[in-house]
């Protein structure tokens, strides 16, 4: 039973040692590939800036990447948080960067917490998002920290 034990271990830290490996690692000059235009919502009385994503940007969508940022904390209890490519001081909720240097983090798991600009290395499936305007262009699913 062990034996059995040990080898399913094994085959799950090659499992998630292989993700790793196909997941495309970016920077954030690669998601700022993105020009905005002027949409109206009548739901709303607004006009918003809706992203138009370059075609680099689009292949990555439903793709597993690994990305270094910022952590913008923006609901501490309910374990949700932003990645940013400029900290809190410069980001784009505070200071002058625009929504292409911001991702939403959607942890895999909402047991750690993380402090305003920890510097972390996340991995996760980026998602796009060019309609939703209560929600960010860019999304990264069922992610996990892999450096802190």
């Amino acid at each position: 039973m062990k034996k059995f034990l040990f080898i399913i271990l094994l085959l799950a830290c090659y499992a998630s040692a292989q993700a790793q490996k196909t997941a495309q690692i970016i920077d954030w000059k690669v998601l700022a590939k993105v020009d905005f235009v002027d949409k109206y919502f009548p739901d709303f009385e607004a006009w918003y800036l809706i992203p138009k994503f370059q075609e680099e940007v689009r292949a990555l969508d439903q793709k597993p990447i690994i990305i270094k940022g910022y952590v913008i904390p923006m609901d501490v209890e309910g374990g949700e948080y932003a990645l940013s490519a400029y900290p809190f001081s410069a980001c784009f909720f505070c200071g002058g960067a625009g929504p292409e240097s911001v991702i939403k983090l959607e942890l895999a798991e909402k047991t750690e917490r993380f402090q305003t600009d920890d510097i972390i290395t996340f991995s996760g499936t980026l998602e796009l998002n060019d309609s939703d305007v209560d929600n960010f262009n860019y999304i990264l699913k069922n992610c996990r920290p892999l450096k802190k």
